[in-house]
């Protein structure tokens, strides 16, 4: 088994500020004996302005954001899932809202870019999003085999479409994200167990949680989930983490037991 952590943050304006906090709680989760942490979506940078993330853009492979993730997955010997961080894309009005994953040397493995955008006037609330004027969507998914087992990996709004997640043949999905208070209190512990129990997948969630100084306000609960849809750690709101082990024992006697995998017979494409 291996015990793995989701990082809660509530992100502001300031990079270098944030970068202090993530490490400290990343410092804390391996002290608890985690190998590996998640960040939240936008764990770096939770801007005034749609612009400010645009200003901070990195290029692929090149910056101070993502020579951080590097130096803390190597410093403390911990697979780093990056949260989202903005990189430069196709269009110079614009970024990508990248995963990246890095190894326990420090090596980068992976890169994700988030393919779903949320545009949406939130129900209940004034809140308007329109992450497509400031972001360029993805075109696929990620799988990668690590030692903890396959993951998968998706962002925040994401969650919301099942259909991205049947193919992946994860044991594993880590979602990074920001859900708003509206929203996540609406949706968010119901639509990850849903996706733990339909995919009979470990699900690691980390999110933004609290009231952020661009006025707005996450939902937190920051997760870790079963492939039974048991929430095992749950940190409610501000800066913390949970974290739980990862039983591949578990999760095959899960699937033995109730295999639901097997019996599908429709697919996406």
């Amino acid at each position: 088994m291996s015990r793995c952590a989701a990082i809660q943050m509530a992100s502001s304006p300031n990079i270098s500020a944030n970068l202090l906090e993530a490490e400290k709680l990343i410092a804390e989760a391996v002290k608890a004996g985690a190998k590996l942490v998640a960040l939240p979506e936008n764990f770096a940078l939770m801007g005034d302005h749609e612009r400010d993330k645009i200003d901070a853009k990195e290029v692929d492979g090149s910056g101070p954001i993502q020579t951080f993730l590097a130096s803390v997955a190597k410093k403390y010997a911990v697979w780093v899932v990056g949260g989202t961080i903005p990189i430069a894309g196709d269009d110079s009005n614009k970024v990508r809202a990248a995963c990246l994953v890095y190894n326990d040397r420090g090596e980068r493995v992976a890169r994700y870019d988030k393919v779903h955008l949320f545009d949406v006037n939130v129900p209940g609330s004034d809140e308007v999003y329109r992450e497509s004027d400031s972001i360029e969507p993805g075109s696929g998914s990620l799988v990668i085999d690590t030692p903890f087992g396959r993951i998968g990996i998706a962002v925040c709004y994401d969650l919301r479409f099942p259909e991205f997640f049947r193919n992946m043949g994860m044991e594993i999905l880590i979602i990074p994200s920001a859900f708003t208070a509206e929203t996540g209190a609406a949706h968010w512990e119901l639509l990850l167990r849903a996706r733990a129990v339909e995919n009979l997948c470990y699900v690691i969630a980390p999110n933004q949680g609290g009231f952020h100084l661009n006025g707005r306000k996450t939902f937190g609960h920051s997760m870790v989930i079963d492939p039974w849809g048991v929430v095992l750690d749950c940190y409610k709101t501000g800066g913390g983490f949970v974290s739980a082990e990862i039983d591949k024992e578990r999760l095959e006697k899960v699937r033995s037991a109730f295999p639901a995998l097997n019996h599908r017979r429709f697919f996406c494409e």
